[in-house]
């Protein structure tokens, strides 16, 4: 990955991120160390999309069964 690659993915997360900040939307720490991840190509964005999603699926259902 080169270093343009690299500055437009930090740029993405951090729209990413404001955008969420505008509407409310806190950011995880598990979401913000996914996102470096994949800012430095460590991961895909599938690959963060599913982490994203199995860790929300796993809030929802402990939430679910705590009533």
């Amino acid at each position: 990955m080169t270093t343009q690659q690299f500055n437009r993915r930090v740029a993405a997360v951090k729209t990413a991120d404001a955008i969420n900040a505008i509407e409310g939307a806190p950011v995880s720490d598990y979401a913000r160390m996914l996102s470096l991840s994949w800012a430095k190509g460590e991961i895909t964005g599938e690959q963060m999309k599913s982490a994203l999603m199995s860790f929300h699926r796993k809030i929802a259902s402990q939430v679910h069964q705590n009533g």
